[in-house]
């Protein structure tokens, strides 16, 4: 049976709060092995973190999603660092980054607050998960600041150009595709199909739900573990669309 490793998820977030644990059980009693629930806001990352001490297969990361930067405090820099340091169940720190889709947080804030996180995370040797939307030019001066190739990391749901993918690959980061989006919210798969045809990410193909998307538009094709019952049924034709 395969079993599979959900790298990407959001459990701690309102819409599990009434059948969480049930999905849990269902979950693990089939075809997950393993999850990562990563934070995004500071009480994301309390919640993650409270997951993965009470589950044995939940694992966190915690850092403050480039949306949520404002809330940001030395107090709870303090408290991110202490965490990641001293729970071994928080194996990253993330998510974190840039995003410009938004005009705020301004991007001065936003850039100050990924660099603090991308300094901790080299601190205390913990990869990153990274967070990046409209904002690449940015987000690769950050890590190059910061020497990110010393830390690495994944750079999720990727939708930027070849030319940056390897320079995102040169500072030690898998780029992992955003073609589950592309699959199921029927966009353009062009858009970054070349890391696959041109084997930039040769074995290194990445299933996530980042599941707390519930309520999807009637067309899409939501990648979510609970509405599954053949997970590796979903992952083969997962990888078919991704070959094509």
């Amino acid at each position: 049976m395969m079993k599979i490793f959900e790298t990407h998820a959001h459990y701690d977030d309102e819409a599990f709060r009434e059948d969480r644990e049930a999905l849990f059980d269902e979950m693990f009693a089939n075809d997950i092995d393993t999850i990562i629930n990563v934070g995004a806001s500071f009480a994301g990352c309390e919640q993650s973190v409270a997951l993965a001490d009470s589950h044995e297969k939940i694992y966190a990361a915690v850092g403050i999603h480039p949306e949520d930067v404002e809330e940001l405090t030395e107090a709870r820099m303090a408290w991110l660092k202490k965490t990641a340091s001293e729970n071994e169940k928080v194996l990253a720190i993330g998510e974190i980054g840039l995003d410009y889709h938004y005009p705020e947080p301004a991007k001065e804030i936003q850039q100050q607050w990924f660099r603090r996180q991308l300094r901790l995370a080299a601190d205390i040797k913990k990869p990153v998960i990274i967070h990046s939307r409209e904002a690449c030019q940015d987000t690769l001066a950050c890590m190059r600041a910061e020497h990110a190739e010393q830390i690495g990391g994944v750079i999720h749901c990727y939708s930027y150009s070849k030319e940056a993918a390897q320079e995102f690959l040169k500072m030690g980061c898998t780029v992992f595709p955003s073609e589950a989006d592309y699959i199921t919210f029927r966009l353009p798969q062009e858009k970054t199909g070349f890391l696959l045809k041109e084997r930039l990410l040769e074995g290194k193909i990445l299933i996530r739900s980042c599941a707390n998307y519930r309520n999807m538009p009637p067309d899409c094709y939501r990648i979510a573990v609970k509405q599954h019952a053949d997970n590796e049924e979903l992952v083969r034709q997962v990888w078919r669309i991704l070959i094509q």
